[in-house]
């Protein structure tokens, strides 16, 4: 029943397919905003929401770089100074990875909130 969730397990199956692009349905302004993350992090290619003047659609475009992506839930409220346990948890390596969070600023990835110094609620995470 999770948008994210499903939208980010049809990604992970298609990359491991060897699939050039995947569609997701339903669509939310919590995914695009997840789907901007990675793609700022060149994870994904382009992308395009397709009205369907329903739930909408999203195609989006591989470049074969996601090994595993995921969803925490609940969304666990997660302050500055826990960040750090969280990424060894989660993360494969210091080196690659991200965790995408919810801040006051927007959704962003672990290293933005480090920056900004502010913790927030973690939504996922993607290597």
């Amino acid at each position: 029943m999770n948008v994210l969730n499903d939208a980010l397990v049809a990604i992970v199956n298609a990359e491991r397919r060897g699939k050039r692009q995947v569609m997701i349905r339903p669509s939310s302004k919590v995914l695009l905003k997840f789907l901007r993350v990675m793609q700022q992090h060149n994870y994904i290619g382009e992308f395009e929401v397709v009205d369907d003047h329903r739930s909408g659609k999203i195609v989006v475009e591989l470049l074969g770089r996601i090994n595993k992506c995921g969803v925490i839930s609940p969304r666990f409220d997660v302050a500055l100074p826990d960040i750090e346990r969280w990424v060894t948890n989660l993360l494969p390596s210091r080196q690659f990875g991200h965790i995408v969070m919810t801040t006051s600023y927007g959704i962003c990835d672990h290293e933005e909130c480090r920056r900004r110094a502010t913790g927030g609620k973690i939504l996922g995470y993607f290597y």
